[in-house]
């Protein structure tokens, strides 16, 4: 089978790190068309990629005949509409998670999706991660489960990226784009959370972006909460969330500061077994990840170590939306399962509003 050609809509930090490379480096894809609002970001990844098609719009591009998908890495306030226009000319999409900020904007695309032959694939990756599977086969039925703490304390990206990898940071995007985009984000986090305070939006979209990942590989793993038992915020960075399972309680924190790690993983507490796989950052690129299973006896215990696992986990991600597009098989990560996540994040965000 030949190659799948694709189009990129975006090409900053994630594009420029992840998808690019990875890309680059497969066989089952040709990156064939670029778009970005930068001129000298498009300029720079088409010499560096020997892309053909440089494309001055995301509509041309979405529009190209000759393209079998779409990857769409913009901002995320440009997703909906870009997903609706692709969805509407019949390309795979690959979209990075959320693939919406709201629910409001989801909803009617899950409704075009329906009976689309195409895929639409949303990038969750850290679901495709080695540890996070074997995670998942080797998990207590659920009654047996006692505790789950899921956790994300992080530094951003610009420290490890610095120190890691040259990425182009254009000086030409338009002042109006910028200020624009920044509008538009504003609205569509108050059409969730209201009047809120600016430290309760920024809240709501960590959740948005960083949480994301984790609410669903929570769902993955668990199945939807009963509710959400409590959640505060402290400073919009600082989230921490208690799901009502029934049986158990999944405790979620979040915290971005500035110390230099990246604690990000998932616990999960039996009557006599502990089990733990943890995250690195995904800025520096094959960091090992792994699976560790105590479990204790009367008068033993022992620590089994699953792993390392060296494979990134977009990568296997990658592997997994060509294996949806070449089948026809349908993924996990559908817009029916993010949709999911973000009404999640709409009720965590009423409890918010409510400290």
């Amino acid at each position: 089978m030949s190659a799948l050609k694709l189009g990129l809509i975006g090409l900053g930090e994630v594009a420029q790190l992840m998808h690019l490379p990875l890309l680059a480096d497969d066989q089952r894809f040709q990156i064939a068309a670029i778009t970005d609002v930068s001129p000298s970001l498009v300029d720079h990844v088409a010499t560096r990629y020997s892309v053909p098609t440089r494309h001055a719009s995301a509509e041309a591009l979405i529009a190209d005949p000759n393209l079998d998908a779409v990857f769409i890495l913009t901002p995320d306030h440009l997703h909906a509409p870009l997903l609706e226009q692709a969805i509407r000319a019949k390309k795979h999409v690959f979209i990075e998670k959320p693939a919406a900020l709201t629910a409001a904007e989801l909803r009617p695309l899950v409704d075009l999706d329906q009976g689309n032959e195409k895929v639409v694939f949303v990038g969750y990756m850290r679901r495709f991660s080695p540890a996070f599977l074997e995670l998942k086969h080797r998990l207590p039925p659920r009654d047996e489960i006692r505790h789950v703490r899921i956790r994300d304390l992080i530094r951003e990206s610009q420290f490890f990226v610095d120190q890691t990898r040259n990425i182009f940071r254009p000086d030409d995007v338009p002042a109006d784009i910028i200020a624009s985009g920044r509008a538009e984000t504003q609205r569509l986090l108050k059409s969730v959370m209201g009047e809120a305070t600016p430290d309760q939006l920024r809240a709501y979209q960590v959740l948005t972006g960083l949480s994301s990942h984790s609410f669903s590989a929570m769902r993955e793993l668990f199945g939807a909460p009963r509710k959400v038992a409590a959640a505060r915020q402290h400073r919009g960075e600082n989230v921490m969330v208690m799901f009502d399972y029934g049986s158990f309680t999944a405790l979620y924190e979040a915290v971005i500061h500035d110390v230099a790690r990246f604690d990000a993983g998932i616990e999960v507490l039996t009557f006599n077994q502990h089990f733990k796989m943890n995250y690195d950052t995904p800025y520096i690129r094959n960091l090992p990840t792994r699976l560790e299973i105590t479990t204790s006896g009367e008068h033993s215990t022992g620590t089994e170590i699953v792993g390392p696992w060296y494979e990134d986990a977009f990568r296997v991600e990658l592997g997994a939306f060509h294996h949806a597009v070449t089948t026809g098989e349908k993924p996990k990560t559908l817009l029916t399962d993010s949709l999911a996540d973000l009404e999640l994040f709409a009720e965590v965000g009423r409890h918010f509003l409510a400290q």
